[in-house]
């Protein structure tokens, strides 16, 4: 483990901040019943949210003045084959399909997913249909990857290949909104990042990024103007600056630079800026910097910056007035510095009852720590109880460099390329060859 701390003046970076984003509220979590069938009745009672404590998801153990943190996730080194380098979450049908499936780059250029597969994330052909599986397979024609988003992988050469649901494009993908059951190549120039939305899409060329599909939420340009064909990607304006370093789209669209500024543009929330505009249309920075990565899950996001874990988005509780209650970014506090962060979106089940979102993330000693929905064991502490605070994950063999989350599964990437999951297995995603049933403790996933 290696990181700098930064001694001089060590409060001012945090206190900056926190007095940037005083307007955004603390994350409140509030439990409500899983889509799990095997699920006890018992537990699927859920506390009065009108009784959550306000602190909720924060954890006052690590010390409010703990610094500027400059590190990074920990890098993988394969032990042995296959060794997984990059883990992503898989898109449902739609934004409130709530997928369960997972995918990874393999060091040898190919992807493996598993898990939910009604809308084909899994990209096992045509002859496979839309099976969920708890066997991870490569998904067919894919070879020489170098980076992946969701359902979408960039190569080696530039190409962009799509499968699942979204507005892909190419002659064979019948349209600006398709389900593929095998990759599509995108019809764009070469390309060297690509982030997908249920509706939207976009990918980093040269110094410039092209978004095609909905422009619902003002991604593709102002609502008021012809944004042309969905089909076919257009230039976004975003300002000049240093070159993409990840896309992330959802209701809103993210890109990250090397800098470490963020601009977005699109729905608000989850926006993560001041803007007069509901959607707004024109790419800006948002206020927080030396961000390290972002995560974006539809209408929620977080994101990491000088060690310290940042969540945005809708709101997590149906008796909040505003729907802008948790507009800006607002630090979230945990036992030891954080790297990477991972959420889910907010899913209403029934009147002023939601399915909370869950946060999980990676510290600089590659420890997972997780908050919030644990109806099946997907915070990892080896219980079904809510965790109103940071509980680290028991029983992983070795640190992890990653870790994603859906709203039932936790995966984590540890760094002898091995993958991990715990929590719901109703469609498979643990990744175990097991069907159904849940486990409370980290599975390793059988790869490919």
């Amino acid at each position: 483990m290696h990181f700098t701390r930064r001694h001089l003046d060590r409060r001012a970076p945090r206190l900056l901040v926190i007095a940037s984003f005083v307007t955004a509220g603390a994350a409140a979590a509030s439990c409500s019943r899983s889509d799990d069938p095997d699920m006890d009745p018992i537990d699927a009672a859920a506390p009065d949210s009108s009784n959550t404590p306000s602190d909720a998801g924060l954890d006052a153990t690590r010390p409010t003045d703990a610094g500027f943190v400059d590190a990074a996730p920990l890098p993988v080194v394969c032990t042995s084959p296959p060794c997984a380098m990059q883990l992503v979450t898989t898109l449902g049908e739609d934004e409130d399909d709530r997928s369960e499936g997972f995918c990874t780059l393999l060091d040898d250029g190919t992807v493996a997913c598993w898990g939910a597969n009604g809308a084909g994330q899994l990209g096992r052909g045509d002859d496979a249909g839309t099976l969920d599986s708890a066997n991870a397979a490569r998904v067919v024609g894919l070879a020489n990857v170098v980076t992946l988003d969701h359902t979408c992988a960039v190569d080696k050469e530039g190409s962009v290949w799509c499968w699942g649901t979204g507005p892909f494009l190419g002659a064979d993908a019948g349209g600006p909104m398709t389900t593929a059951l095998a990759p599509v190549k995108i019809d764009l120039p070469p390309a060297s990042k690509v982030g997908l939305g249920h509706g939207t899409a976009c990918a980093a060329i040269g110094d410039g990024v092209r978004c095609w599909g909905s422009n619902a939420n003002g991604q593709i340009g102002p609502l008021t103007a012809d944004a042309g064909d969905p089909a076919v990607p257009r230039p976004m304006p975003i300002p000049a600056g240093a070159p993409v370093r990840a896309l992330s789209v959802g209701k809103a669209t993210f890109v990250l630079r090397e800098d470490g500024s963020l601009v977005t543009w699109g729905g608000n929330p989850p926006l993560g800026r001041v803007s007069p505009m509901f959607p707004d249309p024109n790419p800006r920075d948002i206020a927080l910097r030396g961000i390290l990565v972002a995560d974006l899950a539809y209408d929620s996001a977080c994101a990491t910056a000088g060690g310290t874990g940042y969540c945005w988005g809708a709101r997590v509780q149906q008796n909040v007035a505003s729907e802008t209650d948790r507009a800006l970014p607002a630090p979230i506090l945990a036992p030891e510095p954080l790297v990477q962060i991972a959420t889910t979106r907010t899913h209403a089940l029934e009147a002023a009852k939601v399915q909370p979102y869950r946060w999980c993330a990676t510290g600089v000693s590659g420890d997972v720590w997780c908050w919030g929905f644990n109806e099946s064991g997907q915070a990892g502490d080896g219980t079904r109880d809510h965790a109103f605070h940071a509980v680290k994950v028991a029983g992983l063999p070795a640190p992890a460099a990653q870790v994603k989350t859906t709203p039932n599964t936790t995966c984590a990437l540890l760094t002898n390329g091995k993958v991990h999951c715990w929590g719901s297995n109703y469609n498979g995603q643990l990744g175990n060859g097991q069907s159904r049933g849940r486990s409370l403790i980290p599975a390793e996933v059988v790869l490919p």
